[in-house]
């Protein structure tokens, strides 16, 4: 369950390399993230959890590699369905798009502190309480069920219960200053708009985390492995939306397909009690749920409605 020091530090190293210079250098101030710009950070993310797992399969072998890719991929594709919360969360609050990476930037370095957190009170639970595994496994295949028959209809990002706490003891201003979270006015600080749309991107998040690492749970019970697939993916996340943000709409089916993975790795956790299904079967159901779903949407656009 322990992995070397020696990742953990390159991980560490790598990380905060990557971050100091996408965050700390090229994205300092609010602008306009272009397609193109989105798409060369998004194959940057993604050769970097590759060169990763490399890593991981000279280190510790065949099998943790593929535990990786495995987790990576399903904590990815998950991912997706998270993009259009952001959509409707930014349209709610009227955020300008020049202000969106800012909001992302902030949110994303939130999640990587909080997944930290979740993963290890995950792992310690099911080392501790063997049967959480089966209460995972069984609240996956709700979600799963969930995402087939909810009716479209979401919760208003502005009724946010994290919201409405905090807004009871932090003053909030309509206005808009600049790209700044927080205004000082008559001697009293205010939060701004922004602000509150970053709470609920992080609100988001963690109602994201409670069903995607139950999922990669299933997978690794390592917590190097379901970590740094975590990070990788939603690090890599906000220039995913900037790529796909003019083309949500298309991913038509996507849903179904997150669906049977979900479902697929909830059942896995119920069994595991009494049959493994090997990773490479994982690996495989969950690529091909993908490209059905992606290659359906894509073939019949009708669904878009």
């Amino acid at each position: 369950m322990t992995s070397p020091l020696l990742l953990w530090t390159i991980f560490g190293v790598v990380m905060a390399t990557i971050l100091y210079v996408d965050l700390g250098l090229l994205n300092r101030h609010s602008h306009i993230i272009s397609m193109r710009r989105a798409g060369a950070w998004v194959a940057v993310w993604v050769a970097l959890a590759l060169l990763f797992c490399a890593g991981i399969w000279w280190k510790l072998g065949e099998t943790k590699a593929l535990e990786f890719l495995t987790a990576y991929i399903i904590e990815y594709s998950l991912s997706v369905d998270n993009l259009f919360v952001f959509a409707l969360i930014f349209v709610w609050f009227r955020t300008a798009p020049q202000h969106q990476p800012r909001i992302l930037n902030w949110g994303i370095l939130g999640a990587v502190v909080m997944r930290l957190l979740m993963i290890l009170a995950g792992v310690a639970l099911i080392s501790r309480f063997r049967w959480m595994i089966y209460v995972f496994g069984a609240a996956l295949l709700y979600t799963a069920w969930k995402m087939l028959v909810k009716s479209g209809e979401e919760t208003a990002p502005g009724d946010n219960p994290a919201l409405r706490l905090l807004k009871k003891y932090l003053p909030f201003t309509d206005t808009l200053s600049a790209d700044r979270f927080f205004v000082y006015e008559a001697g009293v600080w205010f939060a701004t708009p922004l602000f509150a749309t970053l709470v609920v991107v992080e609100a988001s998040d963690v109602v994201f985390a409670i069903d995607s690492i139950p999922a990669v749970l299933a997978i690794s019970r390592d917590p190097f492995i379901v970590y740094t697939s975590n990070v990788f993916a939603i690090l890599g996340l906000r220039s995913l939306y900037f790529l796909l943000a003019g083309m949500l709409g298309m991913f038509a089916y996507l849903k179904y397909g997150i669906s049977v993975i979900l479902f697929f790795v909830g059942v896995k956790m119920l069994v595991s009690g009494f049959y493994h299904i090997p990773t490479t079967v994982s690996l495989a159901v969950v690529a091909c749920g993908l490209a059905v779903s992606v290659l359906a949407s894509v073939l019949f656009p009708a669904g878009k409605k």
